[in-house]
């Protein structure tokens, strides 16, 4: 099993954290927003496209918090959802073609915006940067996908026949700044009452609809997105790239789990995970304190609101000492900016279905994370799997500790897995979100990915 540097092993897990940390050069992105494309209310000439929509004619401000180059559409087969898929273009300025588009997974709760909070930290624009068409997938629930009638010209389009998916381009050149309208949402405690009630009252109607767990995910959300994205971008060995977050991360092992169970393709060249485990069992994983959530939820049928619950916390923690323990749970002491740190916290989480959350509380349990009969258990096929894995971990990492990330690891093929830990023992330090898009992410954490990722690529 191969880290990043030639003579480490495992056993540096029981020492020291951190201290193969090798140098690498930093990121330059010189063509941080690629040219945006002209708006359109016309077709476009490839019938794979979809349909372009003219975004001047939309009044709904949800189109503007987009943030990519396109927005997507594809719905989910005998269902009522449309998934969104975010789409950033490689750099006019990259010199060497990919080969794979790169897909993008986020955790549980979350949406996209954690891939790209500002130009100047974002994830999805750093691998585009790279040349890699970037691809971020918001599941059934998160962001921008939507249910039902909820955008009637969208499922118009749909019915229409006139392609399984919708495109929205140009959408760099209308930006809404959501951490200013965050901001405004919480100068004084009657705003921050007001934005709460409203939240609560859109959750009620959403009761509903909150009704899918893991496996919908896993068996139907990402095999139409990385199928869209296949006739997109048209890879010649048919196969992607895949990084995935936390939750998505979880989504990667377990596919490659199933797939190699069943003797077929996973459909990956490689996949890179994030403070990711199918089995936290063996670690201090702060997520423990959710698990009382799960039963009662289930048995209730109530989903949990991580985003209000989130913003309400929020807003009480300069007040409220005994909240201190909440940053941390995110973002390692000074690896944020604070005003990036408010916008993930407040435009980053959306709710979650008892059912979800009763599924991914197996992670906790004998055998680790397990599909929705109780019978399949996704680590036991995981050695199975002949796709290159990267596995990150941050050191302080509160939500999916090293430990954690380790008790998967240690299952994969030593010759197909790179396993590090990151983080010095002075600084700096990487907690679960940090990974993605903390202040030491471009120096001590794209690097590793991009590496990995140009690897697999050639080959």
């Amino acid at each position: 099993m191969p880290f990043l540097v030639p003579g480490s092993d495992l056993r540096s897990l029981t020492t020291a954290f951190g201290t193969d940390r090798p140098y690498f050069t930093p990121i330059r992105n010189s063509d941080p927003r690629p040219e945006p494309l002209r708006v359109s209310a016309r077709r476009t000439p490839t019938p794979s496209a979809g349909v372009s929509l003219d975004l001047t004619k939309k009044n709904d401000p949800r189109w503007s918090v987009c943030t990519a180059d396109e927005l997507h559409y594809v719905s989910v087969p005998n269902s009522d959802w449309n998934l969104a898929l975010w789409r950033y273009l490689p750099s006019p300025q990259t010199t060497e073609p990919r080969n794979h588009p790169l897909l993008l997974l986020s955790g549980l709760a979350t949406n996209a915006i954690g891939y790209d909070l500002s130009p100047e930290s974002s994830f999805a624009r750093s691998m585009s940067s790279q040349g890699y068409d970037t691809w971020i997938l918001e599941v059934r629930g998160a962001g921008l996908s939507t249910h039902g009638t909820e955008l009637e010209e969208i499922n118009g389009l749909l019915e229409a026949g006139q392609n399984r998916a919708t495109v929205v381009r140009g959408l760099s050149q209308t930006p809404l700044n959501i951490m200013e309208v965050g901001q405004r949402a919480v100068t004084s405690f009657a705003d921050f009452q007001e934005r709460f009630s409203t939240g609560l009252e859109d959750f009620q109607k959403q009761l509903g609809k909150l009704d899918w767990d893991f496996d919908h995910y896993l068996e139907e959300d990402v095999p139409v997105a990385m199928e869209y994205i296949r006739t997109q971008c048209k890879p010649e060995d048919g196969k992607l790239l895949a990084i995935g977050h936390s939750m998505g991360g979880i989504l990667l092992y377990a596919m490659l789990s199933r797939s190699s169970s069943q003797g077929q393709d996973s459909g990956f060249a490689s996949v890179a995970t994030l403070g990711s485990s199918l089995d936290y069992r063996p670690s201090k994983s702060s997520l423990k304190m959710f698990l009382p959530l799960a039963n009662p939820a289930q048995v209730l049928n109530v989903p949990v609101p991580f985003g209000a619950i989130y913003t309400a916390l929020h807003h009480l923690v300069s007040r409220t000492p005994a909240l201190s323990w909440l940053k941390p749970q995110v973002s390692a002491q000074d690896m944020m900016d604070p005003e990036l740190y408010e916008k993930l916290v407040l435009n980053n989480f959306c709710t979650v279905p008892a059912k979800l959350l009763l599924q991914l509380a197996t992670a906790f349990e004998e055998g680790g994370l397990c599909d929705r009969s109780g019978t399949f258990f996704y680590k036991e096929h995981l050695c199975k799997s002949n796709v290159p894995i990267l596995a990150l971990g941050g050191d302080q990492d509160l939500i999916c500790p090293p430990e954690a990330v380790y008790e998967t690891v240690k299952v994969i093929p030593e010759h197909l897995v790179t396993f590090k830990v990151l983080g010095e023992l002075g600084g700096p330090h990487y907690a679960h979100y940090d990974l993605v898009g903390g202040r030491g992410a471009p120096e001590g954490v794209y690097p590793h990915i991009i590496e990995f990722l140009n690897r697999h690529d050639r080959a």
